[in-house]
């Protein structure tokens, strides 16, 4: 509890020096001992990994990151307790979701350079667990941060590593990075091979076993897959496909689904100015980020909105609407 609390305090100032060097502190500690060791009861753990998919639930992203990191931090001893070959998977495995939903919201939050560390630990511990889906699932899931983040030939190296890793079975990891790279491609100007990702993604998607389609960060619902196929379709100039997702995953995401239906109030947005009503899309978009409560306006938000602010031609920029988003952005 101490620790929680420390981790919370230190975070309440946003990704701050002294925030960034507990968290590093905190994977660390597991990233050094991930070794030949396993653990006999994995109940407890597995199960709080598993309610951490279920994201935010309108919770702010650094206590949901503070808590995360806070149960992470209890793998260690466990991990240097010598224990069955099957336990120690289940460890590693475990100890993979954890770090990969850490670097998760380390993204949200626009922190890329601790994202990455964190995913290179996950995918240490998805490699140890023996679980192929798992290193899948972390690779399609880093590949999210270049994606984002202005690299999108890096993300859709890492979105055909994740493709390889996951092979042809129909699962929530082989899903997602279909879709990932369609984005990727689509970024790229690389529109038929993000056609094509996007049909097997589709493919995939109608083969999921409905054990894998609940809405969580580990698995690949049908709101998820719409989320992904709005912003590629965007992406494409597609408005109409990516008008239906976005209305699709508008209606499948719960209330508390802040970030999400933001994103996707900010992809209609980018549909607007790419149909020519530049002035509709500021508003659109303005609207969609003052709606925000503060600790969401930042990171991965941010920079959606900062993508469409940038996509439109600088003899623009005068205009009020698009001073008021550019203040948005800013602000």
């Amino acid at each position: 509890m101490k620790r929680r609390n420390l981790l919370r305090g230190a975070l309440a100032a946003g990704l701050t020096a002294p925030a960034l060097a507990a968290l590093t502190a905190a994977r660390t500690d597991v990233d050094q001992i991930l070794s030949p060791n396993v653990l006999q009861d994995l109940a407890d753990l597995e199960a709080a990994a598993e309610s951490y998919g279920y994201g935010y639930h309108g919770q702010a992203p650094t206590r949901v990151l503070a808590d995360l990191v806070t149960d992470f931090t209890t793998l260690r001893p466990l991990l240097a307790v010598p224990q069955p070959a099957p336990a120690r998977a289940r460890l590693c495995r475990t100890a993979g979701q954890m770090a990969g939903m850490t670097a998760i919201v380390l993204h949200d939050l626009g922190s890329r350079r601790e994202s990455r560390a964190w995913f290179a630990t996950a995918a240490r511990a998805a490699a140890e667990s023996g679980d192929p889906q798992l290193h899948a699932w972390v690779l399609a899931r880093e590949a999210m941060v270049p994606l984002n983040y202005g690299a999108p030939k890096a993300a859709a190296d890492l979105a055909d590593q994740a493709r390889q890793a996951a092979g042809t079975r129909p699962t929530a990891a082989a899903v997602l990075a279909a879709a990932v790279a369609a984005r990727a491609y689509a970024l790229n100007h690389q529109p038929e091979q993000a056609r094509q990702a996007l049909a097997a993604a589709d493919a995939l998607m109608k083969r999921l076993p409905d054990s894998e389609q609940s809405d969580t960060w580990l698995t690949y619902g049908e709101q998820k897959h719409h989320v992904h196929l709005s912003h590629a379709f965007t992406t494409l100039g597609d408005t109409r496909r990516a008008h239906e997702s976005q209305q699709r995953a508008l209606e499948l995401s719960a209330p508390t689904s802040t970030m999400t239906r933001t994103l996707l109030n900010i992809d209609g947005a980018a549909c607007s100015h790419h149909d020519g009503d530049t002035e509709q899309a500021c508003h659109r978009a303005v609207d969609a980020l003052t709606a925000l409560p503060v600790y969401y306006r930042t990171g991965l938000v941010r920079r959606r909105a900062l993508d469409l602010y940038e996509a439109i031609p600088a003899q623009h920029h005068r205009e009020r609407a698009v001073r008021e988003l550019r203040d948005a952005v800013a602000g």
